[in-house]
């Protein structure tokens, strides 16, 4: 029997409305993102960057790290916003200065390749903030972590917060309750703490970052006694009491432009480089308990790590009238 004309025009639109498409609820916003929407608009949008982080990476085997901390620390401050690329201006103040960002936040200047190879494909169509979502989701992938679909939609701020840098984004020496309670206040979970803290399996961290560890960490002029004692050893004869602070130092010395699960091997056997690290195998039972799994099960990781970076990316984004389509990452449209 054939089916009535207007009951297939009904269905087609629920198909059409259907969430094949992996639509993905943005934690504050009455907005979704969804991976296909550049698909029409611009529809090489993925590709272009996938094939510029490539060609960083090859010259430069720290720009994947820098790149997935630049997507953190947006997504911190006001959402994932891009929020992080503004230069100072009469009216900004840049969040580049901020403590966590300062002599240390890096790969700027790709950002803007990036943004100029779209340009010229697709003109004021790619916002900042999804090529920082997309650039982070490849810098994974290249360094031999997961893969997933990366929700598309957001558009740039036209303000930055220098105190919402200062204050929302975990510090390496905080403890392990000031950690979780930022990492709530953005709408995630232990269990997300835990796996994004998992990114530090590639990448480098200063001296200055954890020297405190090294020889004063309760203010008691002694090591931290969660700090292996032999790792430690050989930490301070490159990280002096005062001086070299800039001097950077992997944070998983085993495999460190290897993206896998030995930063959590490295947490049970206490020689995890910042305090914040090891904090999650030493101060809570369920943390615990979730970097045990991981070390022992890299695929369970990976497939974690993949779903909280999803949610960490759907922190607060400007969506539909909001916001703006930035023609420069670094500075806002009416600054020209």
């Amino acid at each position: 029997m054939a089916v009535p004309l207007n009951i297939l025009i009904i269905a087609i639109s629920l198909i059409a409305l259907s969430p094949l498409c992996s639509c993905s609820k943005a934690y504050g916003s009455g907005d979704y993102l969804f991976p296909q929407f550049y698909d029409h608009s611009c529809p090489k949008a993925q590709e272009i960057v996938q094939s510029i982080v490539a060609k960083a990476f090859a010259q430069d085997p720290r720009m994947p790290a820098s790149l997935l901390r630049l997507h953190f620390h947006d997504c911190f401050v006001k959402g994932c916003d891009a929020s992080i690329l503004l230069d100072n201006s009469g009216t900004i103040i840049s969040e580049k200065r901020s403590n966590p960002n300062r002599n240390s936040a890096r790969g700027f200047e790709l950002i803007e390749e990036i943004k100029q190879a779209l340009e010229q494909e697709c003109p004021e169509t790619v916002s900042c903030a999804d090529i920082l979502a997309l650039a982070a989701r490849d810098s994974t992938v290249i360094t031999g972590g997961p893969s997933w679909e990366v929700p598309l939609g957001r558009r740039d701020a036209r303000g930055a917060s220098l105190s919402g840098s200062n204050n929302d984004i975990p510090a390496p020496n905080s403890t392990f309750q000031t950690i979780l309670t930022k990492f709530k206040r953005q709408g995630l979970t232990l269990v997300d703490l835990v796996s994004l803290s998992g990114s530090h399996t590639i990448g480098n961290s200063r001296c200055t970052s954890f020297r405190q560890r090294l020889y004063n960490q309760s203010g008691n002029g002694k090591p931290d006694q969660t700090l292996n004692q032999y790792y430690a050893y050989g930490l301070r004869k490159q990280c002096p009491r005062s001086g070299g602070d800039q001097k950077l130092f992997f944070l998983d010395f085993a495999t460190p432009f290897k993206f896998d699960n030995h930063y959590f091997k490295n947490l049970i056997m206490y020689k995890g480089l910042l305090s914040s690290d090891e904090v999650l195998f030493t101060k809570n039972r369920e943390s615990r308990e979730l970097v045990k799994l991981y070390a022992e099960n890299q695929e369970a990781f990976f497939e974690q790590f993949a779903k909280s970076m999803v949610k960490m990316g759907n922190i607060s984004p400007l969506t539909g009238g909001r916001g703006e389509i930035r023609r420069i990452c670094r500075r806002v449209n009416h600054a020209y």
